[in-house]
């Protein structure tokens, strides 16, 4: 009579489907105290809070100012931060910022990557100097020039075609200009007039 006794016990397909159901079972469990795990790491653990705010990238801005407006929520839970929110706060309440990036620095960091926008003319205004940028924009009064940025002289003549684009076309226009010019014309340009679209001229240093 042959031997089995060391025969393996056979598994039936009810068997084999109860061992199938068991694993997948354990799967969803083990992903389900994963995922509560996460979430507490994220949201209720002391481990993924804000503690720090850096900021680079100002020039005239100071630091304080720039993260007093911030605002960042030290102690909040570094994911549930509003970085969008943080952004247009900065771009609204300081103008001379052109760009900022609030980037989460994990695990515990805020980071305020900020561009500031560059003169490109001045226009004095009651003994005060007001910045206007490579786009046109004003976003600054100074009480001193800053050097080296020429100062625009706006006295357009009356014409339909002022009474058609305003003002505002014609600073854009005469910053354009400033910004074709040459870098050796650019270098000495101390003032730049503007009477009409196709009157624009300047005075050098020599």
């Amino acid at each position: 009579r042959a031997d089995t006794s060391a025969r393996p016990p056979h598994i039936g397909p009810e068997g084999a489907r109860i061992s199938r159901r068991a694993l997948l079972i354990l799967i969803g469990a083990a992903a389900a105290l994963l995922a509560a795990f996460v979430i507490w790491a994220l949201y209720g653990s002391s481990w993924l809070r804000v503690e720090k705010v850096t900021t680079s990238g100002v020039e005239v801005l100071t630091r304080e100012e720039v993260e007093a407006v911030a605002a960042t929520p030290v102690g909040a839970p570094l994911v549930s931060v509003d970085t969008d929110a943080m952004e247009r706060r900065l771009r609204q309440k300081l103008p001379r910022i052109d760009r900022v990036d609030v980037v989460r620095s994990w695990p515990n960091g805020i980071g305020l990557k900020v561009t500031e926008r560059k003169p490109v003319l001045l226009v004095e205004k009651g003994g005060k100097f007001v910045e206007v940028d490579a786009k046109g924009v004003r976003f600054a009064t100074v009480d001193r020039a800053p050097k080296g940025v020429p100062l625009l002289e706006l006295k357009p003549e009356p014409s339909a075609s002022l009474r058609r684009f305003g003002g505002d076309r014609l600073l854009r226009e005469a910053v354009r200009v400033t910004g074709d010019l040459p870098a050796a014309v650019a270098k000495d340009t101390e003032v730049v007039r503007v009477a009409s679209f196709d009157a624009i001229s300047l005075r050098l240093t020599r």
